[in-house]
């Protein structure tokens, strides 16, 4: 009789949701306080478990730990496999906080609560997978599984134009994972090694790379692909559009992992894999780049509605990761990894405290706000620390993430960098400016009404802000751990690299 599959911290992590989701199915949609306790458990419970994971991994050792593997379709090279180095540690750490942040969130959901809980821990379940997974068909497959549950949880419980947000979203997610798949079948026949394993892939690339007539194709495919949900420019208009019409807990995950499942995916699957092509497209890359720092920065500053000016600065800010990606080497990629974990604590932030005040006010235009902070003295605060830290001050994590990345990018793309620094200028000139529209100036008599956090219900804002803090002081939590996972990939560049200068860069 076969061996029990052992499972680890990270399938716990993992699966967590799942059995979360599963169990709410029996529970009658009228018992409310036993749904709100069976999924606040589960999102504890894989935070739980990742943090665990965080505080235990071997850092010295580096590679992937807390590893759980099963063989599904052996002939094809399919198994359930997961696992953790420094860079999907440090993302699942970060995913795991802002699931459970967002359950908290979401048990102010009114309507059909029960529905509501169940896609939200499937989509917390698809982005865990991706941040987990070590075969790339299951990558894949988590991929997918992430992004169907916003279509409902969008589409039903989204507000102003959700149908035409929830549509637009769909096309261009799909899209784009149409290209990765095309990419992902020709990598498992040009490897000729018949399999989606990961790791095995990775360890037979380093003495066996892939054809550069394979990477010259191939590299797009994949940056363009997990580009779109990255918000790539041209292909983010469908981004800021989903953050307007979703609920508060769903734009929290959209803008803090989502976006990052992209980012995580061109790392490992494009640069770890072909750093070659990376090294023959990124220089475009780059200037593609600048068009999401600068053109949606300019887009932001004319916004009047609260989620749509959050919602370009999110696709500006991502111009910073593309940037970094860019650049291919070790201050700009170990930056990527460490602006990723940062702007998704302080985007999600920024979308909870914007989504408590339209609970009471029903209204996210600037116009009809303001004066917010007489009324509303800790959720003001948190704003501008908010603000703040999205304008790249110091003392936040945001801060030393742009910082690595900007001085990266001044070694390999001056020109693009320069106009990232003044990207920066833009995101301060336009975050001062929605401070003074929110929070300052003559309050409207029909908002002496409003009340101000109060009891545990600051917890969840205060988790955010003091880990944005905390990391932006100690960047030392996060760094040993992000360079650990980097240095084979880094590895990776610098070897196609030497065979570039031997053999002649290589062209478009």
């Amino acid at each position: 009789m076969p061996n029990m599959p052992h499972f680890g911290l990270i399938s716990w992590t993992l699966w967590m949701p799942a059995i979360g989701g599963i169990l709410l199915l029996f529970v009658p949609k009228d018992k409310i306080g036993i749904l709100k306790t069976i999924a606040v458990a589960a999102s504890a419970l894989s935070l739980l478990f990742a943090s665990t994971a965080f505080f235990l991994y071997n850092r010295t050792t580096g590679g992937f730990q807390f590893v759980d593997k099963v063989d599904w379709i052996p002939s094809l090279g399919i198994s359930y496999h997961v696992g953790v180095d420094g860079i999907n540690l440090v993302l699942l750490f970060m995913t795991a906080i802002l699931a459970f942040c967002g359950v908290i969130v979401s048990l102010k959901v009114k309507d059909r609560l029960k529905e509501y809980l169940i896609f939200y821990l499937f989509l917390i379940f698809g982005c865990f997978g991706v941040l987990s997974a070590l075969n790339i068909f299951f990558i894949y497959f988590f991929y997918e599984t992430a992004v169907v549950p916003v279509f409902p949880l969008i589409g039903v419980w989204g507000s102003g134009n959700k149908e035409y947000a929830t549509m637009k979203l769909t096309l261009y997610l799909t899209g784009g994972a149409v290209l990765t798949l095309v990419a992902l079948i020709s990598l498992y026949f040009a490897t000729g090694l018949h399999t989606f394993d990961l790791t095995v892939i990775q360890e037979a690339l380093k003495t066996n790379p892939l054809p550069f007539s394979f990477q010259r194709w191939a590299f797009p495919l994949i940056m363009v692909g997990f580009g779109v949900i990255l918000t790539l420019w041209p292909f983010h208009t469908w981004s800021p559009m989903g953050y307007a019409a979703a609920p508060t807990s769903v734009s929290m995950l959209h803008a803090g992992v989502l976006k990052k499942l992209g980012a995580y995916a061109i790392i490992r699957l494009g640069i770890g894999l072909m750093p070659q092509g990376a090294m023959l497209w990124m220089p475009w890359v780059a200037w593609l780049s600048i068009m999401n720092i600068v053109y949606c920065g300019f887009v932001a500053f004319r916004q009047k509605d609260l989620k749509y000016i959050l919602g370009y600065s999110s696709c500006s800010h991502m111009g910073y990761i593309l940037l970094g990606l860019a650049c291919l080497t070790p201050n700009a990629l170990n930056g990527v990894v460490f602006f990723m974990f940062a702007h998704g604590i302080m985007a999600a932030l920024g979308f909870a405290l914007v989504g408590f005040i339209y609970e009471q006010t029903h209204t996210r235009m600037i116009e009809d706000w303001g004066g917010f902070g007489k009324k509303m003295p800790f959720i003001a605060t948190l704003f501008v620390m908010m603000s703040m830290a999205s304008a790249g001050l110091p003392g936040f994590a945001n801060f030393i993430g742009e910082m690595m990345i900007l001085l990266g990018a001044w070694d390999v793309h001056r020109i693009p960098a320069i106009f990232a620094v003044a990207g920066l200028v833009i995101t301060a000139t336009y975050m001062l400016k929605t401070v003074r529209g929110v929070v300052q100036g003559p309050m409207n008599p029909r908002w002496n009404s409003l009340q101000d956090a109060k009891g545990a219900g600051k917890l969840p804002y205060l988790a955010l802000v003091s880990l944005l803090i905390l990391v932006g002081f100690l960047p030392s939590l996060l760094l040993p751990t992000i360079s650990s996972g980097t240095a084979p990939i880094l590895a990776a560049i610098e070897k196609a690299k030497l065979e570039a200068s031997v053999n002649g860069a290589p062209h478009v």
